[in-house]
């Protein structure tokens, strides 16, 4: 084999994009119009940035842990919907720039899965964390 463009090597990227950083669509919507931003965190990793150029605009997510605490930042495209699904056992420690979730009117808390807690947001730049 001379080249190093093989397809285990696009499922593996595919991989790290959907599951490490999480950044998926849905089936049953048009490509990346409602995006799902799900990082999965463990194996040792405490850092991952990954970003997508989609037909909307850029599409983002970059998460770490430092001294227990974690950190997202979100960068979802315009004319774009997000849920977005934070690990944290509350909504109540969640910090969006500063400020507690529950404060911010642009942000919707919908929910649980899991260890999750997830948040619908339009278009922006957001930065999570969790105590």
């Amino acid at each position: 084999m001379n080249s190093f463009n093989h397809y285990a090597y696009g499922a593996i990227g595919d991989w790290m994009y959907r599951v490490i950083a999480g950044l998926d669509t849905y089936d049953s919507l048009p490509g990346y119009k409602q995006i799902q931003v799900k990082p999965h965190l463990g194996g040792g990793l405490t850092e991952v940035d990954a970003g997508y150029e989609t037909n909307y605009g850029k599409l983002r997510s970059a998460w770490k842990i430092v001294n227990g605490k974690f950190n997202l930042v979100v960068e979802i495209p315009a004319n774009t919907t997000a849920r977005i699904f934070i690990p944290a056992s509350a909504p109540g420690s969640i910090t969006e720039s500063g400020k507690a979730l529950n404060t911010i009117a642009d942000l919707k808390i919908t929910g649980k899965d899991g260890e999750y807690v997830i948040v619908e947001a339009g278009s922006g730049n957001y930065n999570f964390s969790v105590n």
